[in-house]
């Protein structure tokens, strides 16, 4: 395939081929290129081999064999409900959260979460088609916080709580949280825990390395947004004040 010369194309002259696949909702710009170098995405038909390769009106751009387009960034916020799978589809033909999302399904395809919560994990999920920002959100080097509350099934210790500040082991290597209290003193198989990591399960196993059950488990705030005003399994689009904020955490223009 013929390639642009990136040094004297404009957006008005196109868009840069990552770029177009991020605002199709596919993946980030960055993870664009790594997709481009694997030989998975066609234009016109042929492989692709640059990822400053300028897209221009009618042509056709495909990834794995799926024809993609850019779309307008949607932004949405979903309150889990337990018993849904935070992915787009399941192969087994479990509720995802994609299908608490009424919206016509050319919008509703493109959308994905960012990042996962285990099936039985409720609360604030965000769902869009903006690849950079999810990217971005899930990058560690941004440290995006995030706010949960934490049952048990006994009562948790305050030399536990301090454990927990300092860092428990897990097979994957040392984790702490960011900040930990009980959400009222008088109950306390119950804390608020602050992360900014995010690996598999890592709260439920953090408390099962000290010797807890987790009976249940709410994001209550992810990089500042919340579920109030959301009954379990609602959903709403994202302010404009909401996007610029977590632009901002990001460094994202």
């Amino acid at each position: 395939m013929a390639a642009n010369n990136p040094h004297t194309s404009s957006d008005a002259d196109g868009i840069r081929l990552n770029k177009y696949i991020a605002k199709a909702g596919v993946t980030s710009r960055r993870k664009a290129d790594d997709l481009i170098d694997a030989g998975r995405v066609r234009v016109n038909g042929e492989v692709a081999e640059a990822y400053w390769y300028r897209v221009m009106p009618g042509d056709t751009v495909e990834v794995s064999g799926k024809t993609i387009s850019p779309q307008s960034h949607r932004y949405i916020l979903l309150n889990k409900p337990k018993d849904t799978i935070s992915t787009t589809d399941d192969e087994k033909g479990r509720d995802t959260v994609m299908d608490l999302v009424n919206l016509p399904a050319d919008i509703r395809d493109g959308l994905f979460p960012v990042g996962r919560l285990d099936r039985d994990t409720v609360g604030v999920l965000l769902l869009t088609n903006d690849g950079d920002l999810a990217h971005r959100l899930m990058h560690p080097r941004y440290e995006t916080s995030k706010l949960y509350r934490v049952r048990t099934r006994k009562t948790i210790d305050p030399h536990e709580i301090d454990q927990l500040r300092r860092g428990v082991e897990l097979e994957d290597g040392m984790a702490s949280a960011d900040r930990v209290t009980y959400i009222d003193p008088k109950r306390r198989e119950e804390i608020g825990l602050m992360l900014h990591e995010g690996r598999n399960r890592q709260i439920r196993r953090m408390m099962e390395a000290l010797g807890h059950e987790v009976v249940a488990l709410e994001r209550v705030n992810y990089a500042g947004l919340t579920s109030d005003g959301l009954e379990r399994g609602q959903w709403r689009h994202l302010q404009g004040h909401e996007i610029k904020r977590l632009k901002n955490h990001v460094k994202l223009k």
